[in-house]
């Protein structure tokens, strides 16, 4: 394509230009949307269903022993140096709802690699 302008028509068209609608640390990041045509004539775009590893998939770095106070945006930002990442530590620990690993005092939450490195 050596015609500026088609470049950028071919940039313009659906599908020509591949943008993410969130965040690099985003649980969703790479995730594939999809739409959905209601009755109505409404467009609705929706994100495919997100599939999580078996916890025992994950490679454990270590352990945290949960104290009076801990929340997992904390964890987060103690282990892997970003609060917004609380997700991941939700994932490897098996975890539906996030504030459950925090619960119980001397629980142990695991910190891993994220899913598929394995080292």
């Amino acid at each position: 394509m050596n015609d500026p302008s088609l470049a950028l028509q071919a940039l313009l068209q659906p599908g020509g230009l591949s943008t993410s609608l969130f965040a690099p640390n985003s649980r969703y990041q790479g995730i594939a949307t999809a739409t959905l045509t209601t009755p109505d004539g409404r467009v609705v775009t929706f994100v495919r269903r997100r599939f999580i590893a078996p916890s025992e998939q994950f490679r454990l770095l270590q352990e945290h022993t949960v104290v009076q106070g801990d929340r997992l945006d904390n964890i987060a930002a103690k282990y892997l140096g970003d609060p917004e990442q609380f997700w991941r530590i939700a994932d490897a620990n098996g975890a539906m709802q996030p504030e459950e690993l925090t619960d119980a005092i001397g629980g142990k939450v695991r910190i891993t690699l994220p899913q598929g490195i394995g080292g």
